[in-house]
Order: C-alpha cells, then sequence, then structure tokens
C-alpha cells in the first residue's frame, strides 16, 4: 500500500475517533411538542397515563432495559387522595467495557396547580409544563437516540422522575413543606442500594427561549467536580446561556442524590423567563415559549461531555 494512503487513513481514523455525534435540537423541540399534545401531565390524570406509555415506549426503541420503579403517595392534607406515580428507569449499555456509569434525569410530570398565575381563577387549573416539565424529558429523549446510534464504552442511565412538581398549593419551594417537591427522587433515592453511578446531571427547565444558566449553589457546594466538567464543556464549546456566577440554592430532584452520596448537578434555568418569572408555575407554560436553539445549548453540551468520557 502507498505510503500517503497509509497517512490517509491514518488521519480518518483519527477525525473518526474525535467526532462527536451531532444533537439535533429541532427533534428535542418536536419531542416537547408530543408530551404537551397529551394535556397536563399532572398524577393520576389522563395526559399522565398516555404520556407514561408514550415515554416507556420510546425509551424501548434506544434503551436495553426500561423498567418502571412505581409508588403510592398519600396527600398529607387529605388522605382521600392518593397518587399513582411512576419513576421511568432506563439503561444504555448494560455491559460497558468501562465500569463507569453515568446517569441523566429530568421529571416528566406537570405542576397540578397554576398557584402562580397572574389570573387567581386559574389557581386550581393543571399547567401544560412544555418548560417545567417537558424541556427537560426532551432533551433526555434525543440523547437516548444518540447513545443508541453512537455507543460509549461506558454505561448511560436515564431516569425520569415523577412527582416532582406536586408541592403545597399556593406553596413556595421550601423541602419540608407537608406536602413536598421531588417526591419520586426521594422515594429512588430512599429504596436505592445498588446503584452508584460516577455522577449524575439533571436537567430541569432548560427549554426557555431566553435560556440563562447559571451555576446552582447546591450542586457547586457539593459536587464542584461535575460543576466544572460541565460548564468547562459549555466554555469549550461557547455556550452563551452557561453563565459561571454561583446562584439560587434550588431544592429539586438533585437533593435526594446528593443526600445520599450521589454527585449530581442541577441545570436549570430559574428565571423563566426572566428575572420575574412570569411563566412559572401559570398557564403560560406553553410551548411557544420555548426553542430548538436553547434545547441545542443544553444537548451539545451533554454530547460534548458523554463523549469525553
Amino acid at each position: 500500500m502507498p505510503f500517503y494512503l497509509v497517512i490517509l487513513i491514518a488521519l480518518l481514523s483519527m477525525l473518526t475517533s474525535c467526532s462527536k455525534p451531532p444533537f439535533d435540537g429541532e427533534s428535542a423541540m418536536r419531542y416537547i411538542e408530543k408530551q404537551c399534545s397529551f394535556g397536563p401531565r399532572n398524577p393520576n390524570s389522563e395526559g399522565h397515563k398516555q404520556c407514561l406509555q408514550f415515554l416507556t415506549e420510546e425509551l424501548k426503541k434506544y434503551c436495553e432495559r426500561v423498567d418502571h420503579q412505581n409508588f403510592v403517595y398519600v396527600d398529607k392534607k387529605d388522605t382521600s387522595v392518593k397518587l399513582n406515580g411512576t419513576n421511568i428507569i432506563a439503561s444504555i449499555n448494560l455491559q460497558p467495557k468501562s465500569k463507569k456509569r453515568v446517569l441523566l434525569c429530568a421529571h416528566w410530570d406537570t405542576r397540578p396547580w397554576a398557584d402562580k398565575d397572574p389570573d387567581s381563577s386559574n389557581h386550581d387549573k393543571p399547567i401544560l409544563g412544555a418548560n417545567d416539565g417537558a424541556s427537560g424529558v426532551a432533551v433526555l429523549l434525543e440523547m437516548a437516540k444518540i447513545l443508541k446510534e453512537n455507543p460509549l464504552d461506558i454505561g448511560v442511565d436515564i431516569i425520569l422522575w415523577d412527582l416532582e412538581d406536586y408541592g403545597e398549593h399556593n406553596g413556595e419551594l421550601f423541602p419540608d413543606s407537608l406536602n413536598p417537591y421531588c417526591i419520586g427522587s426521594e422515594y429512588f433515592a430512599k429504596n436505592n442500594k445498588t446503584y452508584w453511578p460516577a455522577y449524575g446531571i439533571l436537567l430541569d427547565m432548560v427549554g426557555d427561549k431566553n435560556l440563562d444558566i447559571p451555576i446552582e449553589k447546591n450542586s457547586y457546594n457539593q459536587a464542584k467536580d461535575v460543576v466544572n466538567k460541565v460548564w468547562d464543556k459549555a466554555k469549550k464549546l461557547k455556550k452563551p446561556a452557561f453563565r459561571t456566577s454561583i446562584e439560587a440554592d434550588v431544592f429539586d430532584d438533585h437533593i435526594p442524590l446528593l443526600r445520599i452520596g450521589i454527585p449530581c448537578i442541577n441545570i436549570i434555568d430559574f428565571n423563566y423567563p426572566d428575572a420575574g418569572n412570569r411563566y412559572h408555575h401559570t398557564l403560560s407554560d406553553t410551548p411557544d415559549k420555548c426553542s430548538a436553539e436553547s434545547l441545542q445549548q443544553i444537548g451539545d453540551v451533554l454530547v460534548e461531555v458523554l463523549y469525553s468520557e
């Protein structure tokens, strides 16, 4: 074989090994729209049941194993109310060359009450949750597709948490509320005996057209190495949404994991669409407030992180 062909083959091999698969923000946006087509996905609703079936079937296309962790939550204020919850647990590459596993997660339920809506007549209506519920899931469904088509040496698990957004009606984001937030992830953490990923990344409210991702304080204080890993990749890719300022500490699904020793960070835009937070827990949380460009930024960073392992 001529020497120049040997060099060409070697160069092509190097380029192939260094290249990373593209993330499709438009496809992720369609996943937001699909979830919202079921209507609100609050527990025990018809939309919740339909979306559970869709998410399960979609993940089965790309993951080796998909399990349901079912649980029942009894409302602490009205014990006649029993909510059926399901954490969806999907695994890719069950027998990786490397023993390392990484967790990607998001909540898939939506808030039962639009208790921050400017119109008080809407306060007992469930929200659609395009950003707060569907956006993180949309990115992870697209990631599952990428990981299926472009296998890694490490294992990746995707968990979609349920009952993250139950909380108390008109309640603030306090972990000691009578009916707390993050019920599904708390249930998982309390029952976990065998699953210890190298690290985890939680996505929450990542579809906002005005995407702004500062560093969440709990993530920085308890999983600084993971924060640095992710933000270094965002800087490398010149993603403008990722800011290096450390801001509010958010009680979210990463907290139960941190408590049991899983270093998990929260990628969250907690100003939706800005500091006024006008769309959060309102009927205005609809797909038109989200964008493929924002999802693209998040997906590109996740691809860069995972395919650099």
